[in-house]
């Protein structure tokens, strides 16, 4: 199964909730993550791993004979200290643009191949995406598509405008909230697309992810993995029945945005008042 992981707007967390899916992905199964985000990777700096193996070798072995070979893709991971299997992306964005070039080109992508074999996960940490992303192919090639927004307003709003052409991209396209905002019922209801979880905002759950925790808890103690096992194990159940939006007309919202709303569905603006907790 190949699962694409990515944002319409801001940087909500695509690589830390993609670590932490594949950190907390149930059974004995050990995923791959790789991170295919045009504008660099991150995790190299946040360990502080070498830059080899990862997306640069294996878009040059993916050149070779090796194109075909659907162990290609494990060849090129490092473990991160816990053990999860990932595939580095340059940290700067003309490598990695570069490597997805050659990575996303063709009928069946290394990690496409990957996924196909049985008992085999890939995430991949697609970063933010527009219709002109080198990584759209390896997005529309996944079995899934997880979209990552905070519900606010703004954010929400640019969402709703790009959500008719990204739910082209997938199959199965499913939301993940970021953090506290519009309850996950609201969403759900005014976009007309499934929400797969909520993460919360946790601080110290993202450092551990990030490498940058002192504390000896994992990210099975924390607010964040436990999130992140629901919706692995959603998918691990569940990942390859198809998911479709009812209807055929595009989803709206209706928010308080600069310039006037979006029509639509509507949400109630948020106001300064306290909603799930928070005070705006």
């Amino acid at each position: 199964m190949l699962i694409a992981v990515c944002s319409l707007k801001g940087s909500p967390g695509v690589t830390t909730l993609a670590t932490a899916l594949g950190a907390r992905w149930p059974g004995q199964q050990s995923p791959i993550v790789v991170e295919v985000d045009p504008a660099g990777g991150d995790l190299m700096a946040r360990f502080r791993l070498p830059d080899t193996p990862g997306v640069v070798s294996l878009a040059a072995a993916a050149r070779g004979r090796g194109g075909t070979d659907p162990s290609l893709l494990a060849q090129h991971t490092q473990l991160l200290p816990g053990g999860l299997r990932v595939v580095l992306g340059p940290v700067g964005a003309e490598q990695a643009r570069a490597a997805l070039a050659v990575l996303a080109s063709g009928l069946s992508s290394p990690l496409r191949r990957a996924a196909d074999q049985p008992d085999t996960t890939v995430i991949a940490d697609c970063g933010r995406v527009d219709p002109d992303s080198p990584a759209l192919p390896i997005i529309r090639s996944a079995d899934a598509m997880l979209l990552l927004a905070r519900p606010h307003d703004d954010e929400l709003a640019h969402v709703a405008l790009k959500l008719q052409a990204a739910q082209q991209w997938s199959r199965r396209p499913c939301f993940v909230l970021v953090g506290d905002g519009y309850s996950t019922a609201e969403v759900s209801q005014a976009l007309r697309i499934p929400v797969m979880g909520r993460v919360p905002r946790d601080a110290k759950g993202a450092a551990v992810l990030c490498g940058q925790g002192t504390s000896r808890r994992g990210p099975d103690k924390s607010a964040l993995g436990r999130a992140a096992a629901t919706i692995a194990l959603n998918f691990a159940a569940h990942g390859l029945q198809p998911a479709t939006t009812s209807g055929s007309q595009a989803p709206h919202l209706r928010l308080a945005v600069p310039g006037g709303p979006v029509s639509g569905a509507s949400l109630q603006p948020l106001g300064p008042h306290t909603r799930n907790g928070v005070t705006r």
